[in-house]
Order: C-alpha cells, then structure tokens, then sequence
C-alpha cells in the first residue's frame, strides 16, 4: 500500500465578541452529524495561514484573520487502497465578517457555538485539546 503525506490548515474562529465560535458539521458514514473546527488542504504556494483564512471562508462563509498558532494534529488513515498521513496546522482566528453559510458542499451544517460549550460539542479530542489552548490565549489577551 502506497503511502501519501497530506498538509492541511484551519483553526478556531470567534466572533468579534470572543464569545462563541463557528464549527462545521460533517455527517460520518453511519449518517451521524459531527462537529469539528474547518480546514482543508493547502493549495500550491499557500501558507497554512492563508490555507486556514481561506478554507474557514469556504467552509462557514466568515470572513478572518489568524491571531496566533494553536498547533498541529497528525494522524493516519487509509482511504483509497493509500496510506495517508495527514498533518492539520490549527491557529486562532477572529471574525471581521462574512455571514455564517454551509454553502460548501462537504459541510452539512454550520454554528457559532458558545465558547463554553465546545468541550461537549466537538467530535475530536484533538482539536478540544487545542479549543483549551485557544481559551487560555484569548484569556491572557482580554
């Protein structure tokens, strides 16, 4: 089986109150509605800051900038008779418009979910690991 690395970006946006934050739902093969941060691969000459800012518009339809880096999730999986080993790049990102829209075809739905309300929401321990991160950043810069 052939064996394929795979980068992607995306992050935590809140809205310009820091109060909540907009998550992607995304249904699994069992027809289930997961919650997760958006992101998406890295185009040719892109950043993974400018791959964030850009899939967070594709993905929720609000327009962002990145305020710090929150980390990177690897992991492995096969799809397609490959291995993959994907490395998703995850920053903290504030809101300064657009409209929330699951206009994207591969998201089911879209929120702004309170802050507080994350831990419970989102499917992956990895990214509620880095929803903490972010928590503790916007904290120190209020």
């Amino acid at each position: 089986m052939r064996t394929v690395d795979e980068t992607s970006a995306g992050g935590l946006v809140v809205d310009a109150t820091g109060a909540s934050a907009a998550l992607i739902g995304r249904l699994d093969r069992r027809g289930r509605l997961l919650w997760s941060l958006p992101k998406g691969h890295l185009e040719e000459g892109e950043t993974a800051e400018q791959a964030a800012v850009r899939e967070v518009e594709e993905e929720t339809g609000i327009i962002a900038s990145v305020r710090a880096f929150l980390g990177s999730i690897d992991y492995w999986f096969v799809a397609e008779d490959r291995r993959i080993h994907k490395t998703v790049h995850h920053y903290l990102l504030r809101a300064h418009g657009g409209e929330l829209s699951d206009a994207d075809v591969e998201v089911t739905e879209v929120a702004w979910v309170p802050l507080a309300e994350l831990d419970a929401r989102l499917a992956y321990a990895d990214e509620r690991r880095l929803v903490r991160r972010a928590a503790q950043i916007l904290e120190e810069s209020a």
